[in-house]
């Protein structure tokens, strides 16, 4: 029963047998999984800023913010040489840098899901007509 709540509240793409939905619906649609991708983002950088601060040992937040963020999206490590890292700060890196790639491609799949969906409705409502 609370699943299928929860499942009603996220809005759900038209059916192909549907007619393509109107400009409000689809802006609303795009902001709506805008703050969802928003939102694994900002939870993975916390999540990450937490682990380097607090595992990895970097000395101030705005280092974990630097390291967590260029983690998050590819770019790769930028610790401080001075920083002895133990094994358990090295395995943090490690699976977080590995949970960094799928989260970001997957919120980068989520924002784009309605558009994409909106060109393929679009390609199979000018065919049926």
């Amino acid at each position: 029963m609370r699943a299928t709540r929860l499942l009603r509240a996220f809005p759900v793409f038209e059916h192909k047998s549907e007619s393509l939905a109107t400009p409000e619906v689809y802006n609303n649609r795009l902001w709506f999984y805008f703050f969802i991708a928003a939102g694994m983002i900002t939870f993975s950088l916390l999540l990450g800023m937490v682990g380097y601060k607090y595992i990895v040992g970097v000395k101030g937040w705005d280092d974990a913010f630097y390291n967590a963020s260029m983690i998050l999206t590819g770019m790769g490590p930028v610790l401080d040489s001075s920083i002895t890292i133990t094994t358990t700060g090295k395995l943090f890196s490690g699976f977080y840098a590995i949970y960094s790639g799928v989260i970001f491609l997957t919120s980068i799949a989520v924002f784009f899901s309605p558009v994409i969906h909106r060109f393929f409705h679009a390609l199979h409502v000018d065919v049926d007509q």
